[in-house]
């Protein structure tokens, strides 16, 4: 017997070892691989920037942790392709079922990412193009193999022509439809081979000779070679259940600020964990460390310094609040610390202390722990954070926000794709619009109360679009101080038909439960139906989703309706 995991990183000791199982795999069942290429597997694993694609390990491995086989697999979310780069079995395991397992499985999690289709190489199967008759079996055997599922070699194009003249052992490009029975289209053929040989093979092969095997795919649709084997395919399949990778702030109850009215609360997390832990959706994992170059990506080194100075040299149980600001020189701040508050605050209540900076630092660690989840293929992520992040702008913090989690995670996947970024607080997002204002890769929108009367007053409108490059990315639609749940419906729907205009790649929702009916910072009356129907809203684009944790502060219901948005996004 045995278990098919997926291994997202070389955290812990298990994950250790069974990485270094995989690399002795490779090193026995792919003898001509090098040792760089080898190590490339674990590079790979960490960083989804170096290729372009993001690397899926599965893992199957025996009741004492030990590595029976894997499969390395490699999604492309904006070509919206994967591609089978290993699968092997360990010496003296190859009849045991284990490829077979390990193949559907691939095949499986291919279905959950909604690609067009899974492709791999195979060597050919003809003895005149291969080296060795005993190649051509072996190739023959692999090709049978995958004949039963339907998978077979993609032919009319020059994929197999040689880099050299007379090269034998050129690869078939082998198509797997993932039990569709849908066409494959030129365009989509093109976009996969073009980012196999520029991106797998970067450096070895040729711009003309990439150029010259793109051209070849002149067939619409794509032609398959017909079956050659006897064998019955096997019958469509269905996705596996998906949960949600859940990153929990573990170090948020630092920050318990005790002073009256003071509403963003431990118990706001720990109300939420107590109504979604029983739900059976969530899979929860320890956040990462990162340096803080993800924080000054997007804001300002001077505001980062001032958090760590001035929180540093607070008294324990002591506070800072903003109460005197530079409208007249902001130019020139003042040099107490205290007095500094204001020139980096936009209000009076959102106060500095000794463990502030600690619990938005961890909280920036689990929103890119999340994050690079969703970068290596997973499709639903939830970073459980507080203090929020939304109204912390690049320059300037307030509304209980020090750093802005969605927008740190946001530029991190915009280097992978197109990011939007819908909030639903029922305060404006000010930070996500004001950091992005100018660019168009990280589309914006914000369904709030209109700033005439919720905070923060001062944007929010629906005339605010962006600017320069980023004209028209930003979207704001503010709603009356009175707003039922279908009224809510509507606005949510113009922004989703927003976010498929924009084609994104990746969606980050910051989840504001405030809209919730009684909430002490709202006035809408949405209830855990209401959630439920938004989440399944989201789920409707079928996008690569990270979800932040951002207001709600009924602590009553807040859990309820939390569960019950994700109940909408999971179950579609």
């Amino acid at each position: 017997m045995f278990r098919i995991r997926m291994i997202h990183d070389d955290v812990g000791a298990a994950n250790a070892s069974s990485l270094a199982e995989i690399k002795n795999i490779l090193r026995v069942q792919f003898g001509g691989l090098s040792d760089t290429e080898v190590e490339s597997v674990h590079e790979h694993l960490h960083n989804p920037f170096v290729r372009r694609f993001k690397t899926l390990l599965l893992a199957a491995e025996n009741a004492n942790g030990k590595v029976l086989g894997f499969a390395s697999l490699m999604h492309d979310p904006v070509a919206k392709f994967c591609y089978l780069d290993y699968i092997a079995s360990a010496r003296g395991l190859t009849s045991r079922g284990i490829g077979g397992a390990l193949y559907q499985r691939v095949r499986e999690e291919c279905l959950a990412l909604k690609v067009v289709g899974l492709f791999f190489e195979c060597l050919p199967d003809d003895e005149q193009l291969t080296s060795t008759p005993e190649l051509a079996h072996q190739n023959a055997a692999r090709l049978r193999f995958y004949e039963h599922f339907g998978t077979r070699p993609i032919i009319g194009t020059a994929y197999e022509e040689p880099l050299t003249p007379g090269g034998l052992d050129m690869p078939h490009l082998v198509y797997d439809d993932l039990g569709s029975g849908q066409a494959l289209s030129r365009r989509a053929l093109r976009r996969v081979i073009r980012a196999v040989l520029e991106r797998k093979y970067a450096g070895l092969c040729p711009a003309d000779y990439v150029d010259l095997v793109v051209a070849s795919v002149v067939d619409d649709p794509v032609r398959l070679r017909a079956p050659r084997y006897a064998g019955k395919r096997t019958a469509a399949m269905s996705p596996r259940p998906r949960r949600v990778v859940l990153v929990v702030n573990e170090q948020h109850q630092l920050h318990h600020v005790r002073d009256r009215g003071y509403v963003e609360s431990p118990v706001r997390v720990r109300s939420i964990l107590r109504d979604i832990d029983p739900s059976g959706l969530f899979d929860k994992i320890p956040a990462r460390d990162y340096s803080d170059r993800h924080i000054t990506a997007v804001h300002d080194v001077a505001l980062v310094r001032y958090l760590k100075a001035v929180c540093a040299g607070v008294p324990p149980a002591k506070s800072v609040y903003p109460y005197v600001f530079p409208v007249r020189n902001a130019a020139r701040p003042p040099k107490d610390l205290g007095m500094q508050a204001g020139y980096y605050c936009i209000d009076t209540f959102t106060p500095l202390n000794e463990n502030a900076l600690a619990a938005a630092r961890e909280g920036v660690d689990c929103v890119l722990t999340a994050a690079d989840r969703i970068a290596a293929g997973e499709p639903l992520a939830y970073a459980l954070v507080r203090p929020p992040g939304h109204h912390a702008e690049s320059r300037v913090f307030g509304g209980f926000c020090y750093f802005n989690n969605s927008a740190i995670a946001a530029h991190r996947l915009s280097r992978l794709g197109r990011v939007a970024i819908v909030d639903i607080d029922y305060h404006h997002g000010n930070g996500q619009q004001e950091i992005f204002y100018a660019r168009s890769d990280v589309l914006t929108i914000s369904i709030h109360g209109h700033p005439s009367f919720a905070y923060p007053y001062f944007s929010g409108y629906e005339e605010e679009t962006g600017t320069g490059e980023g004209e028209g990315f930003n979207v704001n639609l503010p709603l009356p101080e009175q707003c039922d749940g279908a009224r809510y419906s509507k606005a949510l729907d113009k922004a989703l038909a927003r976010v498929r205009a924009y084609r994104a790649d990746f969606l980050i929702v910051a989840l504001g439960v405030d809209t919730a009916r009684g909430d002490p910072t709202g006035s809408w009356t949405l209830n855990a139906a209401d959630f439920q129907r938004n989440g399944a809203a989201f789920a409707s684009l079928a996008l690569p989703t990270l979800v932040v944790q951002e207001g709600g502060y009924r602590t009553r219901t807040l859990g309820r309706n939390v569960r019950a948005f994700f109940e909408g996004l999971v179950r579609r």
